[in-house]
């Protein structure tokens, strides 16, 4: 697609007259510094015509590293097994190296890659192919592994697999050299292209290290977390395509490995008593049934390696765990009659077992195997959720500190020796050099922020990503909170009153500091969490009613460590069914807490009652403050349920700013179809907003009734992967449409639409120790959009926010759609002002407002369901089609909207 956009009506700041962003027209420029780009190319995005030209120029090193391309021309086979079902992608790749090392060497030379699926590349031709009837050169082969002359007891030999390839395509690898010039469109040539290219350099380290997609792990770096848990530090590595280059990403990973060694001794560790007696997993001994299931289902799928009666070590998958021990176990023998496992290996196989009453495997082919006699092979991916008690140690071992991840993504690329592996060197490529690549960054200046009257300094200029709300008052205050109560789900014994009361004045004091007017409540009640807390809540709410006169307009609710469930109760309770604003505190958190910490809770409570805690300098974002251009900002986040979880649908948010200033927006989220990414009820979304925008501009800040409707909506999606760009232009744009169609907005508003990505693993690295902030981190506001960027499309990289711990992710910004013709110094800065104005914080965040909202909204989800009614949020639901449709039809029954009275609030602060 090409053409986005409609220019010609008027221009604003940060935007260019002229013909329309994405056109042919725009593609010509003589600007010195612009990109060239042919005018026959076509995008899915906006045509980049310009690069960002405002900031401080730093230099800064990102985990790229520049890649040549082949010269030759790439065979691309198709590979079918046709008498197999899905193998795993190991024994797949165990396969193909056998069939090119030693079934058909001569037919292989030079060697071909595989993806462990249904792809092979091939350097050359492959020779001694056959026309099959349909016109396409094919050819069969059979894999024998291990031993092909080897029979077994039974007289069965080893296994053989059919392999049939077929040459489906030839490559050019010329169409890549003409995609980073910007001379051709980014089409499937070229999707198969850098496929082919990712697949040549993640060869060589499939064969030697545990992989998974695409990332490698190895044993150098690891640690032992417990719970039969150790992490393995990984490599991702990815073919990219850059402006005028093509890059190879390399970036740290984990990998959470099965701990190797005797499989009674991992299946201790699992149930945290590493060491013990091995007795502890004996059914007699008082194993519970409740630990041995949670015990099956983390092992189930485990390779283990048994000895034969020869005393080989035969690999085995563990299917599931018997309910009784070996010693009482029993299974038919061929020759009639039946016998314990425990005696079986004692008598048939001479091996008396050490523990006969522990628990035994069920393996792959039905046999029963004890524990004692499983071994677990190191380097086996987990390839399920890990415990959440363990996602802190995991967060830790990921986390390094910018010069130590530096480090480590250097060591991986020593390890993968891309001028070593012979199948990089076949396919002529060659990394140009092993070092990052060094670029001119450019570090934006931050927004000005406004605060009320009274405060300490009315314009504070964020530095390094944050600033100090000591001496400041908010842009507005709430309106004064004279009936407010408090619920406590702490034990008493935990959280006394004394405590409760030093909460109260810590509170209270923060408020008053700020410019809320607030008075210490008398309505303290203590509650028990297994009651119905929607009683509980509404009984203390009536008793604030009979002594202030009013209902209250706050309830603060302290929960204990672990309380999500009253949680999720408390919010809808507050804001679903009785439309009261709730704010909850952690027990441990306030509990003798600093001002700074209720200074924190005034950022959430001032804008859940209707204030606005700080606005953006007008002359920093001209672009939103032009009162002749009403524009609406809306963020949007579709979440999906976690793997295996069918039976859940997946939640939509969407939020937009109702006032001038972007800083008072309201949420609307509903659910839909399991894992589905393409909002359904936009159109009605959009409208609900634009609706709450035009009486807010009216009945609050009383503009000319011709300027109540939007004219400008920009629309920042979160969560979409690059190749479902087309299907947000094609459908979601559509739906934005339609919601102003069916308002009658006229003229239409101006739309651009920008993608943030946040899954993606380009680092950015101050490459001077004097440019990086005080976690090693590059500044707040380090912007890049040329070398790295997309070779014709607008896209840029923005590191908005500054480091706390570990190594910051930069936001990935493409522009899908633009009507409003922004510059990219344009939308590069408004992108920027906006991480400033998120409420509940004093620092920039890591991207806009309004889509970090949306992502809120989107997790809050569970909170719009009756936490005593029968909808489940089990992730270990699984049904069939039938069934996830009734479960759907069930949750869209019973999600709750929110109450009238928070509609128009941000409730979700």
């Amino acid at each position: 697609m090409s053409g986005r956009g409609r220019g010609g009506r008027g221009t604003s700041h940060g935007s260019r007259s002229g013909p329309p962003r994405g056109s042919a027209a725009s593609s010509a420029t003589a600007q010195p510094g612009a990109p060239q780009i042919a005018s026959h190319v076509s995008t899915i995005g906006v045509k980049r015509s310009d690069f960002g030209r405002v900031g401080r120029v730093i230099p800064v090193l990102v985990n790229s590293f520049e890649t040549t391309i082949p010269d030759g021309t790439i065979f691309h086979y198709d590979v079918i097994s046709p008498t197999e079902k899905n193998l795993p992608a190991r024994l797949n790749m165990e396969i193909i190296e056998t069939l090119q090392t030693s079934i058909a060497p001569q037919t292989f030379t030079p060697r071909a890659v595989y993806d462990g699926r249904k792809n092979v590349f091939a350097p050359r031709q492959l020779p001694n192919f056959e026309f099959t009837a349909d016109g396409k050169e094919s050819r069969e082969f059979t894999v024998t592994l291990g031993d092909p002359v080897r029979v077994t007891k039974s007289g069965k030999g080893p296994k053989a697999y059919k392999v049939k390839l077929t040459l489906v395509a030839t490559i050019n690898p010329e169409t890549l050299s003409r995609f980073i010039a910007g001379e051709q469109s980014h089409d499937n040539s070229v999707l198969t292209a850098i496929t082919a290219l990712n697949v040549v350099i993640r060869m060589q380290p499939s064969l030697r290290f545990p992989f998974n997609v695409r990332s490698f792990f190895t044993n150098q770096e690891t640690s032992d977390i417990g719970m039969g848990i150790v992490l393995w530090r990984g490599y991702f590595q990815s073919v990219r395509p850059a402006i005028g280059k093509m890059l190879i990403n390399v970036d740290i990973s984990t990998g959470a490995m099965y701990k190797p060694g005797p499989l009674i001794s991992l299946c201790l560790d699992y149930l945290g008593k590493p060491g013990q007696n091995p007795n502890l997993l004996a059914p007699r001994a008082g194993l519970p049934d409740r630990q041995r299931l949670q015990l099956m289902r983390f092992i189930s799928g485990i390779k283990v390696l048994i000895p034969n009666a020869e005393g080989k070590m035969i690999p085995r998958i563990v299917k599931k765990l018997s309910q009784a021990g070996a010693s009482v176990l029993s299974f038919s023998l061929r020759e009639g009659g039946t016998q314990t496992v425990a005696k079986y290996f004692a008598q048939t196989q001479n091996k008396p077992l050490k523990f006969p009453d522990v628990l035994c495997v069920e393996v792959g082919n039905g046999a029963l195997i004890p524990l004692e006699m499983c071994t677990v092979p190191p380097g086996q991916i987990i390839r399920k959720q890990v415990p959440p008690e363990k996602t802190k140690d995991v967060l830790e071992f990921a986390t390094k500190k910018p010069s130590e991840r530096l480090a480590s993504i250097k060591r991986g690329v020593q390890i993968l020796a891309y001028g070593q592996s012979e199948y990089v060197r076949q396919f002529s490529m060659r990394v140009k050099d092993s070092t990052p690549l060094q670029l001119q960054a450019r570090v934006l200046t931050p927004p000005s922020l406004t605060y009320g009257p009274g405060s300490k300094q009315r314009t504070v200029v964020p530095q390094k990503g944050s600033w100090n709300m000591i001496g400041q008052r908010f842009y507005q205050a709430c309106l004064p909170i004279k009936s407010w109560c408090v619920a406590v789900y702490e034990r008493e014994n935990r959280f006394r009153h004394d405590a409760c009361r030093d909460m109260i004045e810590g509170f209270v004091a923060a408020c008053q500091s700020v410019g809320i007017q607030i008075q210490p409540t008398k309505v303290v009640r203590y509650q028990n969490a297994q009651g119905n807390i929607y009683d509980q809540l509404k009984a203390i709410g009536l008793e604030c009613k009979n002594l202030y006169g009013a209902p209250p307009t706050l309830i603060v609710v302290i929960i204990p460590e672990g309380g999500n469930d009253t949680y999720t109760a408390v919010k809808n309770f507050g804001d679903c069914r009785m439309g009261v604003a709730t704010q909850c505190l952690k027990s441990s958190k306030c509990f003798r807490a600093k001002p700074q910490y209720y200074a924190n809770v005034c950022l959430k409570v001032n804008v859940k009652l209707g204030g606005i805690n700080v606005i953006p300098q007008a002359e920093s974002v001209k672009i939103l403050t032009d009162d002749k251009v009403p524009t609406i900002l809306l963020g949007a986040d579709v979440v999906h349920p976690a793997p295996g979880a069918d039976g859940r649908p997946s939640f939509t948010s969407l939020v937009g700013n109702i006032d001038s200033n972007a800083a008072k927006y309201i949420a609307v989220s509903n659910c839909q179809t399991s894992r589905q990414e393409m909002m359904d009820d936009l159109t009605g979304m959009v409208k609900t907003i634009i609706t709450k925008f035009m009486a807010y501009r009216k009945q609050v800040e009383k503009v000319h009734p011709n300027l109540t409707q939007p004219k400008r909506i920009i629309f920042y999606r979160d969560g979409v992967s690059e190749g479902q760009f087309a299907q947000v232009l094609g459908q979601e744009l559509p739906r934005i449409q339609a919601a102003c169609r069916e308002l009658d907005i006229r003229p239409m508003p101006l739309i651009t639409i920008v993608v943030v990505g946040k899954r993606h693993h380009m680092r950015i690295f101050p490459a001077n120790p004097g440019d990086a902030d005080k976690s090693g981190n590059a500044p707040a506001g380090t912007v890049i959009d040329q070398h790295i960027g997309h070779p014709t499309e607008m896209d840029f990289f923005l590191q908005s926010h500054g480091g706390l711990l570990g190594t910051s992710r930069p936001a990935h910004y493409s522009v899908l759609y633009d009507e409003n013709n922004f510059t990219a110094d344009g939308i590069q800065q408004l992108s920027f002002a906006l991480c400033h104005v998120y409420a509940r914080s004093t620092r920039s965040v890591s991207i806009p407002a309004p889509v970090y909202y949306a992502d809120i909204v989107a997790a809050r989800a569970k909170n719009h369901y009756d936490p005593e009614a029968s909808v489940a949020f089990s992730d270990s639901m699984t049904q069939d089609s039938q069934e996830a449709g009734q479960s759907l039809d069930s949750f869209r029954r019973n999600f709750m909207p929110v109450h009238p009275n928070q509609a128009n609030l941000m409730f979700f602060s």
